[in-house]
């Protein structure tokens, strides 16, 4: 993975070629929000349905991500902290629900879970691979290729709990990973915000310094 660095943090996006490679990671995440949600809901799985969050957070921060290509360092600094907070609140909302349904407990679909996991880490891969070479860029870039990672970890560890659902015959194991899923959202979250802080107080500086 080291050898992917070739590109520098300034990279802004604003290669035709990455923009179209862009594109077909937002139809991706676009299409498997759907399957993954309703396979969740369908499953009882509570870890499939905060992976399918994820999926539609990433179509939609993608979206403005693609937006803000060839923008203001000081937009899209702000589009990827504002990213960076929505990320936050969305693992605020996954160890939430989670916690309330410790109390609820039913135990999910473990063949449902399984096979969308596979389908689900198929899909990310992909993703990862179409953007692995981009990964080294500015915030806005970095955040896009920070969430396609986190998705393929996250589809491995919703295996391993459909394994461990499977086996326990109990809904504990989609729970500690939905937990799992949402401090993999933390601390993407937090190095976004702060890689846009510090893009936001180098900009400032640059200013002072032209003044």
């Amino acid at each position: 993975m080291a050898g992917c660095c070739n590109h520098k943090a300034d990279f802004t996006g604003m290669d035709p070629a990455y923009k179209r490679i862009l594109v077909a990671v937002i139809l991706i995440n676009a299409i498997m929000f759907f399957v993954e949600m309703f396979a969740g809901v369908k499953s009882n799985s509570q870890a499939l349905q905060a992976d399918a969050l994820d999926f539609l957070g990433d179509t939609l921060t993608y979206g403005i991500s693609l937006w803000v290509i060839g923008k203001s360092l000081s937009l899209r600094s702000r589009v990827a902290w504002l990213k960076g907070v929505s990320l936050l609140a969305m693992a605020i909302w996954v160890l939430s629900s989670t916690l309330y349904k410790f109390w609820f407990i039913e135990t999910p679909d473990a063949s449902i879970m399984g096979s969308i996991a596979i389908l689900a880490f198929i899909a990310n891969v992909v993703s990862v691979l179409l953007l692995m070479k981009y990964k080294d860029g500015d915030a806005n870039i970095r955040s896009v290729w920070l969430c396609s990672r986190n998705d393929a970890i996250g589809n491995l560890v919703v295996l391993v709990a459909a394994s461990g659902v499977w086996v326990t015959e109990s809904a504990l194991p989609d729970l500690i990973v939905a937990a799992f899923l949402a401090t993999l959202f933390l601390s993407s979250a937090k190095q976004i915000i702060q890689q846009a802080n510090s893009e936001k107080k180098q900009q400032a500086d640059a200013k002072h310094h032209q003044h």
